[in-house]
């Protein structure tokens, strides 16, 4: 089992470069909780990790280099984690609200990437959003657009359009 986390630890990370980002960046928290995400219903599929780093290089607007890194910093810091209140406590003091909604939603993506969810990745996501402070509306707005997203995008894919 812990040669499997190893390994999917290692395919989301290119290089070993994991001092990068300092244990308190905020990006590693948020990186740390989209892995347990995909971690918790017991499978991480490559369109997973593709949809986590593609989100990532986008919203922050990193190169490769500095994904792996981050992705690397990432696994670190939830592989040494109890439990979720170690990443939501100091992103609550972090981010304002509508970063921590928008968290929330970027939880909801990297669980539909895979066109489906599960009750395990339900509950992760409803313990993070409890402990960010994010109500069960904006938590199942966020839920709901994400699917939303997800049934557009499959829809293109069975038509090929773009």
């Amino acid at each position: 089992m812990f040669e499997r986390l190893q390994h999917f630890l290692a395919s989301l990370s290119g290089g070993d470069d994991r001092r990068a980002f300092a244990v308190d960046d905020p990006r590693v928290a948020v990186m740390a909780l989209c892995i347990q995400v995909m971690e918790a219903d017991g499978k991480v599929l490559d369109v997973e990790k593709a949809a986590l780093r593609a989100r990532f290089k986008d919203y922050y607007d990193i190169d490769e280099k500095e994904l792996d890194a981050l992705v690397a910093a990432g696994a670190d810091a939830e592989s040494e984690a109890i439990d979720f209140f170690h990443f939501t406590s100091e992103l609550k003091r972090q981010l304002s609200e509508e970063q921590r909604i928008g968290l929330i939603g970027l939880l909801w993506e990297i669980v539909y990437a895979d066109g489906e969810r599960s009750e395990m990745e339900d509950h992760a996501i409803w313990r993070i959003a409890d402990l960010l402070g994010v109500s069960g509306r904006e938590r199942i707005m966020k839920r709901q657009e994400a699917a939303q997203r997800a049934g557009a995008q499959a829809a293109h894919e069975e038509t090929g359009e773009t």
